[in-house]
């Protein structure tokens, strides 16, 4: 079933970053909205090593027609030199919320 509606997941260094990323991806109405959820702790390779941090991690849900705009943002606002960004279509929902995720990734004039 085709919902029009994403989850785009996402880490970021601190909540600080993390609100930093966010907020402006809220106010330009690329994302509805995201959770932040902190303490998490990532293991992964990087330049041919296996490094851990602690994350926070976000869940932004977006229509899937913002998303590549959103793609094409978040690494502008992020620390990384490689940001996380997978993409993941919603296949199902109450479809009030996925109504309301679509409707608030319009543009609105002020």
């Amino acid at each position: 079933m085709e919902t029009g509606v994403c989850l785009v997941l996402c880490t970021a260094p601190d909540e600080a970053s993390a609100e930093r990323i966010v907020r402006p991806l809220l106010e330009e109405r690329l994302i509805a909205c995201a959770n932040l959820l902190p303490r998490a702790r990532s293991l992964y390779w990087w330049r041919g090593q296996v490094e851990e941090a602690s994350e926070v991690v976000l869940l932004m849900k977006t229509a899937a027609d913002r998303v590549e705009a959103l793609r094409q943002r978040l690494p502008q606002l992020h620390p990384y030199d490689v940001p996380e960004l997978l993409v993941v279509p919603v296949e199902g929902g109450l479809e009030p919320y996925l109504a309301w995720v679509v409707s608030e990734t319009r543009n609105r004039s002020a």
